[in-house]
């Protein structure tokens, strides 16, 4: 099976090249080359997406049994994509997103066919769009999608609220004994995968012809607070978590940017029901618990002193934050 993907070096989608690999899937990677990331045995192309006219040429000949973008988030990103590739391959995968879910949701458990609907994100928002131009195109000129929605997956980022992801400032105040801050009153439940079971459903829908038309989540089983979720990040570097739990919406008064990934997905308590990416692929069960991926994840920043990135700004706005929230509670 020929397969192509464009990026395929990130965090979630590093882990599916890897996969897709050993299970002898004949792989291409459409890349800029600005990524460290190696994949042994995939065929690097490398091109910027985002010049239509100039990967066209580059591409020009080529067909692929699945096209996969790792990359796209915009309608006008969609369509390109659909001039590029319509004739050229039997399925074509757009990555969304989990956070596109109904906010708030109706129903505490979510599915595949929970309506989308995120008023408070502008990222859920363009990726609902991308979605409802890839269906029409499904249903109106035969184009073969199939949709998967990620929730919060990790690898090589730390999974956290604030001074996370590609940074290290949240796990160093933990080292430092400071204090930190857990949105919420801590006890909402969340859903976080590791990549590498992720890439176990993922490769599994790669040539799927039952797949098409389908929208699927693909997430791990295991519910955990946030609390829980700060405590284990904490225990993976010998530390305990001193934490501050503070509204959302207070949050965000301070930094809009987090408006959208708190109020619009992680302040709300998510339960995904994966029974129907185990119905389609048959092998898939996540098997990571947080506690142990996060020690890998650690390990990994700890490997190298430059992946260690502590951000001042980061730093100030988490003192800012709690000062202002400590501030103005009354004294016992």
């Amino acid at each position: 099976m020929k397969v192509l993907f464009i990026g395929g070096t990130g965090n979630i989608s590093t882990a599916v090249s890897k996969l897709a690999i050993q299970q002898g899937i004949e792989l291409s990677l459409l890349t800029r080359g600005e990524s460290k990331a190696v994949i042994p045995g995939a065929e690097l192309i490398n091109g910027d997406i985002h010049q239509p006219d100039t990967i066209r040429t580059i591409l020009d000949g080529r067909t692929w049994d699945v096209v996969v973008n790792w990359i796209a988030f915009t309608e006008e990103e969609i369509q390109r994509d659909i001039d590029l590739f319509q004739g050229k391959t039997s399925q074509y995968i757009f990555i969304s997103s989990a956070s596109a879910y109904q906010k708030p949701p109706t129903h505490p458990i979510i599915t595949e066919s929970t309506p989308l609907a995120n008023p408070f994100w502008d990222y859920s928002q363009k990726k609902i769009a991308c979605e409802e131009r890839l269906n029409r195109a499904y249903r109106e000129e035969s184009f073969p999608v199939t949709i998967v929605r990620p929730s919060l997956t990790y690898d090589t980022v730390i999974p956290l609220t604030f001074g996370a992801w590609r940074e290290y400032t949240t796990v160093d105040r933990m080292k430092r004994g400071e204090k930190i801050i857990v949105h919420g009153d801590g006890t909402s439940l969340w859903t976080i995968t590791h990549a590498n079971d992720f890439a176990i459903g993922f490769v599994g829908l790669l040539g799927h012809q039952q797949a098409l038309g389908h929208a699927f989540h693909i997430t791990s089983d295991e519910l955990l607070t946030w609390d829980q979720i700060y405590q284990a990040t904490a225990e993976a570097i010998g530390a305990k978590a001193n934490i501050v739990h503070i509204p959302s919406d207070f949050i965000a008064h301070f930094s809009p940017g987090h408006r959208g990934s708190l109020i619009g997905d992680k302040a709300i308590s998510t339960i995904f029901d994966n029974s129907k990416i185990k119905r389609f692929v048959p092998e898939y069960c996540a098997t990571t618990p947080y506690k142990v991926g996060i020690k890998k994840t650690i390990d990994w920043f700890e490997a190298d002193s430059k992946r260690q990135v502590i951000n001042p700004q980061s730093n100030e706005l988490m003192d800012r934050i709690i000062n202002a929230y400590e501030t103005g509670i009354p004294n016992k």
